[in-house]
């Protein structure tokens, strides 16, 4: 029984692994994101946002879903002992990366003018979004290795890699964008303009992003060499089944890597829709001088704190789908359901005192980690949190929905969440002039549109009901409580010391242990599923130690 429940939570640990190294990306992220800030202001990070956002959806046109079907795939050969498929999956992907890869940087080079001044109405960032070309190239190919590693059951290469790729990110990017941004500002004066600044420094922001990909390549890549043995060894322990052609294993990627396309760029798409309208909305309004720094708050600031919890959800999407994928190979029923329960209730664990947490101390996190300027980036944050439990939710169902070979539910989901979503944003700018807090509400109502539909693919797929007061009410309540004290305690200290950094370290930290606390004394979690969960042993010996189990 032990070992069956072990092979049924690895995947959660395997997920923990990778969330553990996304939060430290995502915190990573945050730390060179501000003095990146920082130095660009508001309106040369509206810039670097912009352009990444065009980086973004290309990169999901091209290979974005490369690890997760090289993953599903190989996962699926290996389920069954055919190893010598699983190796000529990886191999095809390969030669799949490479030719998207280059299509994709060609026209993230070449389209860069026409993305920035007809798609963004944003001149200032086409020198960015030919930077971040090549980068597509590089993410293509390491995509397909970080598939492989995940295909045969270990996160930790990707996760390293993850880390690597951010560190480099995050030192390049402040470096070239600040000395960027000072050559661009010098050739402001020269020219009598205000373009350069931010174009050379949202550019100096890019050239973090394409060194980081090369370096996390160069690391996966010498990983593959020291995991050759073990490969190797696998082929001696094929069953000899016969060798999949290639053509066929091109047929299965398509097959799979087109509907992930498709959802994912529907998915997030919406991001470039809400730049592109408000944008437009800004110059119908006689606003376009307060374009920039508007996004520059709500992408710059806003979004990079929403993602830093919504990371976690990924990670477990992540690890959820091969684990699906093996399950669904073995007929395993049981395991899918426990799989898809598990990730779920993990998720809504962490998002939903994640969101309130956020929100309730939105204006002295804002204060904290960036410099002035904070009032409306903070009150998004106060009105907007729920997107963190919305997003995650969402992230995690898509994975599962992929997971299970249901590759065209996420699709219509988010193709009818985007319609939802484009109507609430239109009335909310152009109906009642909501500005970018239309912008928020418009995000919160894609997520919480594609939770609902997600949700109901599962159960008519599988005929599967989320349990909800452990998963979500319970959450929520120890949530509420705990914001309660967390403001509380916030406004004490502060009051006692002014010093806003050991405000927050305080409150936070109390807030973190009295939420595990009201876990076990609201019984939402016990000591079975404490056993299978990551870090389950710590909330069992505190549990014991205040005789809560």
């Amino acid at each position: 029984m032990g070992a069956k429940r072990k092979r049924k939570s690895s995947f959660l640990v395997q997920g923990t692994i990778l969330a553990a190294a996304g939060i430290l990306v995502r915190l990573i992220g945050l730390a060179y994101r501000i003095p990146m800030t920082n130095v660009l202001k508001e309106e040369g990070i509206g810039v670097y946002s912009a352009a990444y956002q065009i980086y973004n959806i290309i990169l999901l046109l091209s290979s974005y879903s490369l690890p997760l079907a090289v993953s599903k795939l190989v996962a699926a050969k290996l389920a069954l002992r055919e190893y010598r498929n699983s190796f000529r999956v990886f191999c095809g992907a390969m030669m799949f990366a490479l030719t998207v890869g280059a299509a994709g940087s060609a026209v993230t080079f070449f389209g860069a003018e026409f993305f920035a001044q007809t798609v963004l109405n944003m001149p200032e960032a086409a020198v960015a979004i030919k930077v971040l070309a090549p980068a597509i190239f590089f993410m293509a190919v390491l995509g397909v290795l970080r598939g492989f590693f995940q295909g045969q059951g270990t996160m930790i290469p990707t996760a390293l890699s993850q880390i690597f790729e951010q560190i480099i990110n995050a030192v390049v990017s402040i470096l070239a964008a600040g000395y960027l941004w000072q050559y661009g500002w010098k050739a402001d004066r020269v020219h009598a303009a205000s373009i350069y600044a931010n174009s050379y420094g949202a550019a100096g922001g890019t050239l973090g992003t394409l060194l980081g990909a090369v370096t996390a390549l160069i690391f996966c890549i010498v990983v593959f060499g020291m995991y050759h043995k073990v490969i190797r060894r696998q082929l001696r322990r094929d069953k000899g089944v016969k060798a999949d052609r290639y053509t066929d294993i091109g047929r299965m990627l398509v097959i799979t890597v087109v509907p992930v396309i498709l959802s994912s760029v529907v998915y997030n798409v919406s991001s470039l829709v809400d730049n592109s309208m408000f944008g437009y909305y800004m110059e119908s309004t006689g606003k376009l001088g307060q374009y920039k720094s508007i996004w520059g708050a709500f992408s710059g600031k806003y979004l990079v704190m929403v993602h830093v919890p919504v990371a976690i959800a990924t990670s477990l999407a992540s690890s959820v789908i091969p684990a699906l994928s093996r399950a669904m190979a073995r007929r395993d029923r049981g395991g899918v359901v426990d799989s898809i329960n598990q990730t779920i209730r993990f998720a809504m664990l962490i998002a939903i005192p994640s969101a309130v947490g956020l929100g309730v101390l939105a204006e002295p996190i804002m204060k904290l980690l960036f410099h002035g300027g904070n009032e409306l980036a903070s009150s998004m944050m106060m009105w907007g949190s729920s997107a963190v439990i919305f997003f995650s939710l969402s992230t995690v169902t898509n994975g599962v929905l992929q997971g299970i070979n249901h590759m065209k539910d996420p699709i219509v989901n988010a193709g009818i969440a985007l319609v939802f979503h484009l109507a609430v944003l239109a009335v909310l700018l152009w109906g009642f002039d909501a500005g970018i807090y239309g912008v928020v509400v418009a995000n919160i109502v894609f997520g919480a549109a594609m939770c609902v539909l997600n949700a109901m693919s599962v159960r008519r797929i599988l005929q599967y009901e989320q349990e909800l007061k452990k998963t979500f009410l319970l959450p929520l309540a120890a949530s509420g409580v705990m914001g309660a004290a967390v403001w509380g305690l916030y406004q004490l200290i502060h009051t006692g010391t002014s010093s806003n950094l050991i405000s927050i370290a305080l409150s936070v930290t109390v807030g973190i242990v009295l939420y595990m606390v009201l876990l076990l004394l609201f019984r939402c979690v016990d000591e079975v599923e404490l056993s299978v969960m990551p870090f389950g042993g710590v909330l069992m010996r505190l549990g014991k130690l205040l005789h809560l189990l």
